[in-house]
């Protein structure tokens, strides 16, 4: 058996997330069955991790195998499983990687952006979290520095959860106003507990408005309380736009990694 890495987006909106869910569809689920109709054998598709109903990705890393063992930028193949995947979901490329390379625990660091749209847009309807009151961008600026003087995130877990630990080291944090109606939240971190983002977001978001001073955020995560923290912001407004690899032989990110960079203003 030949192990390959993959290289793909997708948007969330139609989806239970990534992985299997008994209640809906999945991409794990939708990529399994295109790669078993092409390659005509059963195929088992492991992600660089899980993201929830509803939310995006750029870029997004999975591997596999299979007992072919010339799959290597396979253009052919790939613009077979692009034509059967259903449209919100586009692969970029395939790699042949080495035996036991995995997608999940050899990744480094992963960076996740969230989108606020300030001022309505109809194209954004499934792209951002609409919300018009006014926020306070540097206060909540303050409080994302915060992030990198801790590494438990336990009050940002969505509960119950699995997690063996809450330990997280957060590599950068840091909102980005274009001024021109959104609002975008840059996270890079070795690892994320289960709606982690989207907690924090939450959080930040009644830091912006007032309802919590910056140096609140102290106090929440010492607590180590999900009910210390803010309510999860919305799905549709988070994207995972970037996973880093120590350097794997045959991983070489033709389609380019990023898809979309996200470039923190100075």
């Amino acid at each position: 058996m030949s192990r390959y890495f993959i290289e793909l987006a997708y948007k969330g909106t139609p989806y239970c997330g990534w992985q299997y869910q008994p209640n809906g569809k999945s991409v794990q689920e939708e990529l399994e069955r295109a790669f078993g109709i092409l390659l005509r054998e059963d195929v088992r598709i492991t992600g660089a991790g899980r993201t929830d109903a509803g939310v995006h990705a750029l870029y997004y890393v999975a591997h596999f195998e299979a007992s072919r063992d010339d799959l290597q930028n396979d253009i052919s193949l790939i613009y077979k499983l692009n034509g059967i995947l259903p449209r919100e979901i586009a692969i970029y490329g395939i790699y042949s990687v080495p035996p036991h390379t995995n997608a999940r625990f050899n990744a480094i660091s992963r960076t996740y952006n969230y989108k606020i749209a300030t001022r309505k847009n109809p194209f954004t309807i499934d792209y951002a979290y609409h919300f018009y009151r006014p926020l306070e961008v540097n206060k909540m600026n303050e409080s994302a520095a915060i992030l990198l003087e801790y590494n438990d995130f336990a009050s940002f877990q969505k509960l119950p959860s699995d997690a063996k630990t809450t330990l997280c080291h957060v590599q950068n944090a840091q909102w980005i106003d274009d001024h021109n109606g959104e609002l975008q939240f840059v996270i890079t971190a070795d690892r994320f507990l289960r709606n982690m983002v989207r907690a924090i977001v939450g959080t930040m978001i009644d830091i912006g408005v007032g309802k919590y001073l910056p140096e609140d955020m102290h106090r929440i995560i010492l607590e180590k309380d999900r009910g210390m923290a803010g309510a999860s912001a919305p799905p549709q407004g988070l994207y995972l736009v970037n996973i880093e690899y120590p350097e794997i032989p045959g991983f070489h990110s033709a389609a380019g990694k990023p898809i979309i960079k996200v470039v923190p203003s100075p």
